[in-house]
């Protein structure tokens, strides 16, 4: 297995995607704590995980709010002695509207809180893996060259995301720790099935690539299981591009 003996903290674990690398970490061998703000959704995800004979615990954790995010890895670590690998998927906020339509409020909200939830996910992951020398630090949703018109601020905070992931690389890379971001273009499964336009978005998305099909759940979490692992060692300072062509690296 991939991931055996390994430790990870998932942010976001409730939702469609988060629950796709917990389910995928711990089929790996992964102990997974699952960290989000519904307990509800984090409980059915470990259910699962553990009727599959996997480990999973979880918690209800606000990851904009330092302390929150502090006091539940200390709590990780004082469980499981450790912390190997770091990965956050909760949403920035959904303003997604033409920019003249924006206050200045809605159009930083996604830019404050992406920069915020993987600051402080990413210190507090950090300040466990340096004393050890080895740790996988993750993050969801990386950006390309490309900008599409109504994003209002959401693209903006993706490309600030990719910058950040820089500098957490180079500043850990020293001790051992790999930063990579994971980027799909777009995922039609995780779309709510009772979402009106949902039909309209897998088509439009699905067309968009080269390969005619979208990325799935599934794709996520055997890539983040794989980027993880050791097998990845090398792989830092970077992203995984598992759009279908949708997005293209230059």
């Amino acid at each position: 297995m991939l991931l055996e003996h390994k430790v990870a903290v998932i942010y976001g674990a409730g939702g469609p995607i988060g629950g796709a690398v917990a389910r995928a970490s711990a089929r790996e061998g992964a102990r997974v704590f699952l960290a989000g703000r519904t307990r509800a959704k984090l409980d059915k995800v470990a259910d699962e995980i553990r009727a599959q004979g996997g480990r999973a615990d979880t918690a209800e954790v606000d990851a904009l709010d330092e302390q929150a995010v502090t006091s539940f890895v200390d709590m990780v670590v004082e469980q499981a002695g450790f912390i190997d690998i770091s990965f956050n998927l909760i949403s920035y906020g959904d303003v997604q509207r033409p920019l003249m339509d924006l206050s200045v409020a809605h159009f930083l909200q996604p830019i404050t809180n992406a920069m915020r939830t993987h600051f402080l996910t990413g210190k507090a992951a950090a300040r466990h893996m340096i004393g050890r020398g080895s740790g996988v630090i993750l993050a969801y949703g990386g950006s390309g060259p490309h900008a599409l018109p109504g994003s209002g601020g959401f693209k903006i905070a993706l490309d600030a995301l990719e910058g950040l992931r820089r500098q957490w690389a180079c500043e850990l890379g020293q001790h051992g720790i790999r930063v990579v971001t994971i980027k799909t273009g777009g995922i039609p499964e995780g779309i709510d099935e009772n979402f009106p336009a949902r039909d309209e978005i897998t088509a439009r998305i699905e067309q968009a690539t080269l390969l005619k099909r979208a990325a799935t759940l599934a794709d996520v979490g055997n890539v983040a299981a794989f980027v993880a692992s050791d097998q990845a060692r090398s792989m830092t300072a970077s992203t995984v591009n598992i759009s279908c062509g949708y997005l293209m690296d230059y």
